[in-house]
């Protein structure tokens, strides 16, 4: 019965595509139009993002992303376009071109890309961190979901050449993406010639205004090369029309009572042409099946032949690749079940090319139907109506241990597709117990096709570099009072000094460069706030009724770090947050212990790691091993992630072992580490003020022009702020309540050293779910916690506040800031924080937000 369903199914589907367009539906319903090339809507269909933040996706029918397509058309698309650059650039060009391709989705086709073109090396960005490789370059990808991109070459000589430089995306929507990645590489590597390429181009007149700009700016030529051209036209209200159109198909598709769904895919019905149906919630019929037969093919890869270009692909592996590929074919060939007519090869993830040129060489070699896509990340409502892009949808837990964290992974119209046999090709990092779990991906497609094979790609290991030369000395810690309002035994600062140097900008100016690519956030400073009367009568009454608070918090991660971690720990605190905790930590191991321990303070920025010259100090000064990073509060864990990855990549490049990259904090609401005084969610005074309570010390710098490769991270001393200052006055206060709290503390501790403080995450799972339900694209415009949010209306352009409902006093300064700024504060039943912050999604000067609506697209 089931063969005949899928029988039917594969019908539909072959008889439909030539007639039916895959936006139809969305079109229909929405009022979206495709203006453009005639071959737009042979190239694109559409489909419902599952946020309310832009109510539609176009889905690429040549990709091999979201669409199952012959891998000889996804590979043609690529070669074709690679063809044109090399006509466009000339022979003595394209010899010195290299190809840059984007992850996730435009790796395979970057590959592609530089096949066309010749003899051009290829790199793609990717988002897995590799130890003991230091980034060449990186940018943001600000509505991805995920946002950073590394570059990771295991030759950086391979960016560093003057021919052009060749940028491949699947789709050219407004041009940050490239803006971003010219704009960080032209900086190191500067070249006078880009060539962007992309299958569509669908910027505004605006947008493309902005690219010719660019191009004038940095004094560099760039070219377009794409396959059609156009635009999208939404007309008023689709938001809210697509917002209720997801909502309701998401609720037919969980009936109540339906348990949690880990596969949202279903068998289209035969006969059911044009009836839209969700794809039904709860598990497939055949649920029994919880440990599927697969059938591991070796595919015999060859030794030493890189997986794709995540650290760079030569001409000289091109050729491996094609001698490899026809016996690699055979292999498979020989795997598929007998009579199997219909073949699905499905990639994974950043992992498109070897995918896509095995599933050719398949087709080539047996002349059965085979069909290519890959896994992605991104989340799409399925519909099955013949004339909507996105019929099924497979979702199963990542298996690749990624560097961003757990989350949900998919695989679109594969099930109900009528597939013989599914070969699901990974490299080895994410051959995982996870991919073999019950609710894994291999037992996913087990239910929806009679075979699943599983071919593993040696992940590619790039040789560890040398590490480069490095200055004998380094300078001795900043100190007060010459530097910050601390006593001068209290901290010393691994920092140099900027302030002489104008570094402040205005933050409606700051939010726009960042987020339109234009700036990193530590390459300038905001305008220090001043509080005021109000505000500072706020801090000083938060500061009476949580001084005991604290203090208990403050002797908790003490005493755990002491019998823990070292009997005589090094404090080094994250600048500048974490400073007030380190400073206060010390003095209580000097008022329970008599320890007078040493206290430095370092710089760690997000997306470029902790300072490598500050751990080169501290190596050369003390046992690595005695060091305890210290920070004020944990959010979703983005920094906590960045140490971990940066210490990994420091051992690696410079030898030196011993960096613990556990942090120790005062307060851990997102549960994100495992030494910490508290993890509840509440007001701490520190995070009301900014430099004001922090020893008059800025954030901390790091810019090209400021900081040289053998420079610690810069911050500025702000000495004309001394008449409001309260940075001593905080630690005095929350000091003098150790004494009553004292018994307290070591008894919490004693528990939580017995207790299992594995860290849960449920921080980044809330971050995710109100990116989702907020439709926010960047996980970095939301700040959790009450000191995240402080920071938020202080420092950026806040969009709204999300407060638990029945918060107390915790929140009235964040209430005033708001009131002051005219920013929303919305209550919402079960937030696991006190407060979240929201920052503006999309902010340019000329767009609102206080009105709590975000700016379309």
């Amino acid at each position: 019965m089931e063969k005949a369903v899928n029988e039917g199914a594969r019908r539909e589907v072959r008889d439909e595509a030539g007639a039916v367009w895959t936006g139809r539906w969305v079109a229909e319903r929405l009022g979206v139009e495709l203006a453009g090339d005639e071959r737009l809507t042979e190239l694109l269909g559409l489909a419902l993002r599952r946020n309310p933040k832009r109510a539609h996706l176009l889905v690429s029918n040549v990709l091999g992303k979201h669409v199952p397509q012959s891998p000889s058309v996804v590979y043609g698309h690529g070669v074709a376009l690679g063809r044109r650059v090399r006509d466009l650039l000339g022979a003595d060009e394209a010899r010195e071109a290299v190809v840059l391709g984007y992850a996730e989705t435009a790796t395979g086709l970057g590959h592609s890309v530089a096949d066309g073109l010749g003899l051009a090396p290829y790199l793609h960005s990717t988002r897995r961190p590799v130890a003991g490789l230091t980034p060449a370059g990186g940018f943001e990808e600000s509505h991805s979901h995920a946002t950073s991109h590394l570059l990771l070459p295991e030759d950086p000589a391979l960016l560093r050449g003057d021919g052009p430089l060749v940028l491949v995306d699947d789709e050219f929507s407004t041009g940050n993406t490239v803006l971003n990645t010219v704009r960080d590489l032209h900086e190191r590597y500067p070249r006078r010639r880009y060539v962007v390429v992309a299958l569509v181009d669908m910027r505004s007149a605006a947008d493309a205004g902005r690219l010719e700009e660019f191009a004038r700016e940095i004094g560099a030529r760039v070219d377009l090369v794409t396959a059609a051209s156009g635009t999208a036209r939404l007309p008023e209200g689709v938001l809210e029309k697509g917002q209720e159109l997801v909502a309701r198909y998401e609720a037919e598709g969980a009936p109540a009572g339906a348990p949690p769904a880990r596969s949202v895919a279903h068998t289209p019905p035969s006969g059911a042409r044009g009836t839209a149906r969700p794809a039904p919630t709860g598990p497939p019929a055949d649920d029994d099946r919880t440990r599927p037969h697969v059938t591991r093919v070796d595919l015999h890869w060859p030794h030493g032949l890189p997986d794709g270009g995540r650290h760079g692909f030569t001409p000289a592996h091109r050729t491996r690749l094609e001698a490899a590929l026809p016996g690699m074919a055979a292999r498979i060939a020989g795997a598929l079940p007998e009579g199997a007519r219909r073949v699905h090869v499905l990639g994974f993830e950043e992992l498109m090319y070897a995918p896509l040129r095995l599933a050719e060489a398949l087709e080539r070699a047996t002349g059965t139907e085979v069909r290519y896509s890959t896994t992605t990340r991104s989340p799409v409502l399925a519909v099955d109506d013949p004339g909507y892009a996105i019929r099924t949808r497979l979702a199963f837990p990542a298996h690749d241990d990624p560097a961003d964290g757990p989350g949900e992974r998919y695989a679109y119209n594969v099930a109900g597709a009528g597939f013989d046999a599914v070969v699901a090709v990974v490299d080895s990092a994410a051959d995982t117990p996870r991919l073999h779990a019950p609710d894994g991906l291999l037992a996913q497609l087990a239910a929806h096709t009679p075979r699943v094979l599983l071919a593993v790609v040696p992940s590619y290991a790039p040789r560890t570099p040398h590490a480069p030369e490095r200055p004998s000395m380094l300078p001795e810690p900043l100190r007060g009072p010459a530097f910050s309002s601390y006593a001068p035994e209290e901290v010393g600062w691994l920092l140099q000094d900027l302030s002489d140097v104008t570094l402040e900008a205005p933050t409606e100016e700051r939010e726009e460069a960042i987020q339109s690519g234009g700036a990193h956030y530590a390459e300038s400073l905001p305008v220090e706030y001043q509080p005021s009367e109000q505000y500072q009568e706020l801090f000083h009454a938060a500061l009476e009724t949580s001084a005991a608070r604290i203090a208990q918090a403050v002797g908790v991660v003490t005493e755990t770090v002491l019998a823990e971690r070292s009997p005589r720990p090094v404090l080094v605190s994250l600048a500048r947050a974490g400073t007030p905790v380190g400073i206060l930590m010390r003095r209580w191991a000097q008022h329970r212990h008599g320890l007078d321990l040493p206290h430095y303070a370092v710089s760690i920025v997000r997306g470029r790691g902790i300072d490598a010259n500050a751990l080169r100090w501290l190596a050369a000064h003390h046992d690595p091993r005695d060091v305890v990073f210290v920070d004020g509060w944990t959010g979703k864990g983005a920094i906590t992630r960045e140490l971990a990855q940066a210490l990994t990549e420091f051992e690696k490049s410079d030898g030196i072992t011993g960096f613990d990259p556990e942090v120790a904090v005062l307060a851990d609401p997102g549960s994100c580490v495992r030494t910490y005084g508290t993890r509840e969610d509440f007001l701490i005074p520190s995070a009301c003020l900014n430099s004001t309570v922090s020893g008059l010390i800025s954030r901390t710098v790091l810019r090209a022009d400021l900081v040289g490769p053998h420079d610690f991270h810069g911050a500025k001393f702000y000495r004309e702020l001394a008449g409001t200052d309260v940075s001593v006055a905080f630690l005095d206060a929350v000091t003098a309540r150790f004494p009553e709290v004292a018994d307290a503390a070591c008894a919490l501790a004693k528990d939580l050293l017995a207790a299992d403080r594995t860290p849960t995450w449920e921080g980044w799972a809330a971050v995710e779910h109100i990116c989702e339900e907020y439709g926010i694209h960047d996980v970095n415009l939301v700040k959790p916690g009450v000191g995240e949010t402080t920071r938020v209306m202080l420092r950026r352009v806040p969009w709204k506040v999300l407060a638990r409902a029945g918060a107390g006093s915790d929140l009235d300064h964040v209430r005033l800031l708001a009131e002051q700024r005219g920013v929303p504060v919305e209550e919402v039943a079960e937030l696991p924080y006190t407060c979240v912050g929201l920052i503006h999604p999309k902010y340019t000067r000329g767009a609102t937000g206080a009105d709590g609506k975000a700016v379309t697209v």
